[in-house]
């Protein structure tokens, strides 16, 4: 399935307000709830219905499941039951630790968890077996509907549940999670920090203990004090080691809730202690401090720390302040802009480009600070497709001052600024930086090339920064079409070409598409510094209709004498990024190649491009690059006369008009 680029250009961040309705009936849970009572009837959700494939799309139920809604599996259900708490969350059968321990640090803040977690909800009056969670996704929150019939067996829960049985909120949170991400199944394996966001809108920070700053308990405390949510595990060496319990009891592999962080004195010494919450319930630590851990054990015991700040303040510093946020939604596509990381340096330069204006230093610093988050979207819905997470990361390069997509040659002689840490596959990778202020180019991008996906990049700053698309327009600098030469002024090969084009156009000296075929593919069999495999009928209807001035579907002798000096300008084009002879070029080349020709493409139109007209080796043959320019020239020139003629009636730019066309 292609990924194409949308939603070019910044965003800004939106503020929490009403979620977007995400049902497919288009009604809000209010509306579906009303028609439910007044038709006396539960609801039952057509878009996640109670059957296999909302559990699992690789396999079978290993037993029976029947789903059962609250009220058939206890007496009197209560949706919260003596407040939302961590003790609330209880692993089932779902390798989904990571959310359960994202939920678990969700009840520490009450704030978020009612947005999650819509408060009004119940089984009492007004019940019509529906509810509904709020999520954010890619820089909105979306309201999520479910109906509450739920996976059992034998009468019980059999996946997240309450240690109080007759409590439902955790169990139908994780449905609605399920839902979102296609299937609970989608569910196993993942990184707490990817719940937390989701829960959240917030930004993630990673920390591994063994190389944590000296300040580490003190960053710990205030990310606590200000509502972050946060999370510990222990790496594990191989796949044999996963869930491993050690001998101080806990688990290798396994997402743990940090929950509470603190100090005591002990002995005449103060002693720092943290506490960390296993969502299975049970398996303690059995060190020292017992149900809490001296924080120097934490940092022996565990490996790295999860960190989602609410707004991405910096930790370090003991105000609180407002972040800019800026969010630009694209696209990897495969031959246009999935060129992989600065190890592939003949594709790196094919990935978008966003340039990135620091204008202002920080409060008494001669520096900016600002963070990247970029985010891969729905990987974890399309794992029923056979995707994986992709290893993805960023690089930051000095602006060389000059507009446009910056080339290959660039990146050959310039080295980066700044860069995310690792490429890593995570959902999303971020990172905090200091610069001085300036234009830079920041460039998104998977490690490998080729690999197709769409992405969200979010960029916070202390100060107001400017950003945009490098290429969010279109740039098209057609040169006017020469004038035939007079008869008597015809060089050698246009007196060939006369001849020729008497032959088989006859009296009237205009050819069809059909005739002018036969002509130009006798006339490019004959050169012999270009391997062309025979033009298509389709190109000839496509430079009939450029070049006919007249209407009549047919091309005269003077109109293809203006073609043809067109058409040698563009083979000549065509032979420098056709390097080997082979009759084909990389469809990467075709950003350079078209802006040589006059076209500045922005990413979508270029993708659109490349989908249409390479093939599945990422190579277009001269027939095909003819196509395009010729198909790209006459929208632009219908475009420039549209917008002459009829400027009130033009509400398109060139970027949208020649989007429209190369659908059409």
């Amino acid at each position: 399935m292609p990924y194409l680029h949308r939603d070019s250009g910044p965003q800004a961040q939106p503020t929490p307000k009403d979620a977007r309705i995400t049902h497919s009936s288009g009604q809000s849970f209010e509306q579906l709830r009303q028609g439910c009572l007044r038709k006396g009837a539960l609801f039952e959700d057509p878009d996640f219905s109670a059957n296999n494939s909302s559990l699992f799309y690789s396999e079978r139920p290993p037993v029976p499941f029947e789903w059962k809604r609250p009220g058939e599996i206890v007496t009197n259900p209560e949706f919260i039951l003596g407040g939302a708490t961590r003790t609330d969350i209880c692993q089932g059968e779902l390798g989904d630790c990571w959310l359960l321990a994202a939920i678990a640090s969700l009840t520490l803040n009450e704030k978020a968890l009612a947005r999650v977690v819509p408060q009004e909800q119940s089984f009492g009056p007004g019940y019509a077996g529906i509810f509904h969670f709020q999520f954010w996704q890619h820089s909105e929150w979306l309201d999520v509907v479910i109906d509450d019939r739920l996976p059992t067996f034998r009468g019980r829960l059999v996946f997240l549940h309450s240690a109080e049985h007759r409590e439902f909120w955790g169990a139908l949170l994780e449905k609605a999670y399920a839902k979102l991400n296609g299937s609970y199944e989608a569910l196993k394996g993942g990184s707490t920090i990817e719940a937390m966001e989701d829960f959240t809108g917030g930004v993630a920070e990673n920390f591994l203990t063994k190389e944590a700053p000296e300040n580490f308990y003190e960053i710990l405390e205030k990310a606590l004090k200000r509502g972050s949510l946060m999370g510990c595990s222990i790496d594990t060496r191989n796949a044999t080691e996963s869930e491993a319990r050690t001998p101080f009891g806990l688990i290798k592999g396994h997402a743990y809730t940090i929950t509470g962080i603190d100090q005591v004195n002990f002995r005449g010494q103060k002693v720092e202690l943290i506490r960390v919450r296993n969502p299975w319930g049970h398996v303690e630590w059995n060190g020292s401090w017992s149900d809490r851990m001296a924080f120097k054990d934490f940092k022996v015991h565990f490996d790295k720390v999860e960190i989602c700040n609410l707004t991405p303040d910096a930790l370090e510093e003991d105000a609180l302040h407002k972040w800019e946020v800026i969010v630009h939604q694209g696209s990897w596509v495969r031959g246009s802009t999935a060129g992989g990381c600065r190890n592939f340096l003949d594709t790196f330069w094919t990935n978008p480009q966003i340039r990135l204006s620091l204008t202002e230093t920080d409060e008494g610093q001669e520096e900016c600070t600002f963070l990247v988050a970029l985010m891969q979207k729905d990987r974890r819905k399309l794992k029923r497709l056979g995707a994986d997470v992709l290893t993805i990361g960023y690089a930051i390069y000095q602006s060389p001052g000059r507009e446009g997509h910056l080339d290959k040659d660039f990146f050959k002689y310039h080295a980066s600024q700044a860069r995310s840490k690792t490429f890593i596959n995570l959902r999303e990778v971020s990172g905090r930086f200091r610069l001085p202020p300036g234009d830079y180019i920041l460039i998104p991008s998977t490690f490998e090339p080729h690999q197709e996906a769409d992405f969200c990049l979010r960029i916070f700053s202390e100060k107001k920064a400017i950003t945009r698309d490098v290429d969010g327009n279109v740039g098209i600098d057609l040169p006017e079409p020469p004038k035939p030469t007079p008869p008597g002024q015809e060089t050698e090969e246009e007196q060939q070409f006369r001849a020729l084009f008497e032959k088989v156009a006859g009296e009237d000296m205009e050819v069809t598409a059909e005739e002018l075929e036969y002509v130009l593919n006798a006339v490019l069999e004959k050169k012999k510094d270009i391997k062309v495999k025979k033009l298509s009928l389709i190109s000839c209807k496509n430079i009939i209709s450029l070049m006919d001035s007249s209407g009549n579907g047919k091309l005269e002798f003077n109109e293809f004498k203006v073609f043809w000096n067109k058409l040698k300008q563009w083979i000549d084009l065509f032979l420098q990024f056709d390097a080997d002879r082979s009759g084909t070029m990389s469809s990467y080349e075709l950003r350079t190649a078209l802006k040589a020709a006059g076209f500045q493409l922005g990413s979508h139109v270029l993708q659109l491009v490349v989908l249409r007209y390479a093939d599945e080796e990422l190579q277009l043959d001269f027939d095909d690059f003819l196509n395009c320019l010729v198909r790209l020239e006459n929208a632009s020139r219908v475009f420039q006369a549209l917008s002459t003629k009829n400027k009130e009636f033009i509400h398109l730019n060139i970027n949208e008009f020649i989007n429209l066309t190369m659908n059409i």
